[in-house]
Order: C-alpha cells, then sequence, then structure tokens
C-alpha cells in the first residue's frame, strides 16, 4: 500500500506504478510512502516548444564544449 499526499488530497493506491500515475494526474508537489520509502516532488515532464519553456520564459540555455 502507497499513500500519495499533497496539500488537498490524500490517497492509498495498491501499487508503485499507481501512485506515481496519481502523482503525474494530480499536478501538484506530493509526497509518496510506502514500503519503508518515501518521494517528493512533482511529477511529470515539462519541455520547451519553440525556444519558449511551459511558463513563457526565453530557453537560453546551451551547452559549452572545451
Amino acid at each position: 500500500m502507497y499513500k500519495v499526499k499533497s496539500k488537498t488530497k490524500k490517497v492509498e493506491v495498491m501499487s508503485l506504478d499507481e501512485a506515481m500515475k496519481l502523482a503525474k494526474e494530480m499536478n501538484e508537489l506530493v509526497t509518496i510512502e510506502g514500503h519503508g520509502i518515501e518521494i517528493i516532488g512533482l511529477f511529470g515532464v515539462d519541455f520547451v516548444l519553440e525556444g519558449k519553456c511551459p511558463d513563457g520564459s526565453e530557453y537560453t540555455w546551451k551547452k559549452r564544449r572545451k
């Protein structure tokens, strides 16, 4: 049994896979606890589209090679 907790919700699920999927759907900072582990974070993927970050700011990072 895993517990997925946020500021507003507390849900119990049977597997870690279900907990991760639920955390992505909740789209907020969560804590996943169960079977001796604790994972804290905002789950999901952000991406750069046409040079813009998800918040609308410019993506300017470039890898520098020596």
